[in-house]
């Protein structure tokens, strides 16, 4: 049988890498992108519009194109969410529950995308276990956590196949930040080109989790496509590559760009920071499903400012 394949917030950072990918591996009409307000112009693919919220109009497009896998990544960001806290719980908490429910009436195998924003200042900092104190501070951190939990009760419940990997901070090339927290790691790459200086919002010292997008849509493919016998984590797994302070990413862009200049003015984003790991353990995604990533701080920089250059040029 075909694989009938719905994104959800397909024009994100996450989704604009992965929908290739699985147009790749599916074909482009085997693939849905669901749109909500900024859509691409140039997207080739098959296109539907509506609210993640709206069950109704989900189900519309889930009957129409015969689907049979959702990637559910629609989600409002920890910075944006701060700002607008009302509607980043309707988004990703209801949103979540709009597919959970028909996952289960139309026997969906489901992706969700959780976030480190599950941890927070009572988690361990170093080496943060797969299971540990989940207290977090920001609302999207407070809606993961209940998105991880639904996705797990809905799998025990109803046998509800969905899987799940709390991403680090990704960086890649291709898409510009998306109003999250650890977006400085992207920005930085954009200003050492452009302008030679850069002013981050957090500070030197300022550690977290981190992953070059290729490994994020890699091992997002991989827990997908593991046998369901090899998953032991229903609600989120560990997932991680590297782990780097700003000061160091910005010594490894001076091995470029011997006159970049960083400086540094924390804004409220430093205490979302503060609040995360400064490293996590993802041993149980290695052991489980084989993760591995591919990308270390010089490749990743290499890579980043090489291909940053080109797309600034054109």
């Amino acid at each position: 049988m075909t694989e009938k394949i719905l994104v959800t917030g397909p024009f994100g950072q996450i989704g604009s890498e992965l929908v290739p990918e699985l147009q790749k591996r599916y074909g482009k009409e085997n693939v849905v992108a669901l749109g909500h307000r900024h859509i691409p112009e140039n997207f080739q693919g098959v296109l539907e519009k509506g609210d993640v919220r709206n069950k109704e109009e989900m189900e519309g497009v889930i009957k129409k194109h015969e689907i049979t896998q959702v990637y559910h990544l629609a989600s409002l960001l920890s910075a944006v969410g701060e700002k607008k806290p009302h509607l980043a719980w309707d988004v990703n908490v209801n949103g979540l529950k709009t597919f959970l429910d028909l996952g289960v009436e139309h026997d969906l195998k489901m992706f969700w995308a959780s976030s480190i924003a599950v941890f927070g200042p009572t988690s361990p900092l170093e080496n943060t276990p797969q299971h540990t104190i989940l207290e977090p501070v920001t609302i999207y951190g407070v809606t993961k956590v209940t998105g991880e939990l639904m996705c797990q009760y809905y799998h025990k419940k109803y046998g509800l196949d969905v899987r799940s990997l709390r991403y680090p901070g990704l960086i890649s090339y291709k898409e510009e930040p998306g109003g999250g927290t650890t977006d400085y790691a992207v920005e930085i790459f954009y200003k050492a080109i452009e302008e030679g200086e850069y002013t981050c919002f957090v500070k030197a010292d300022t550690k977290l989790p981190m992953m070059f997008m290729e490994d994020a849509i890699r091992g997002t493919l991989m827990v997908m496509d593991a046998p369901e016998e090899d998953i032991t984590v229903w609600t989120s797994y560990n997932h991680t590559a590297l782990s780097f302070t700003v000061e160091e990413l910005e010594e490894e862009i001076k091995k470029h760009i011997p006159d970049f200049k960083v400086g540094y003015e924390p804004d409220e984003r430093q205490e979302t920071a503060d609040s995360w790991p400064d490293s996590i353990d993802d041993s149980k995604a290695r052991e489980d499903w084989g993760w591995d990533h591919r990308y270390d701080l010089k490749k990743m920089t290499e890579v980043m400012l090489e291909n940053l250059r080109k797309k600034l040029s054109e």
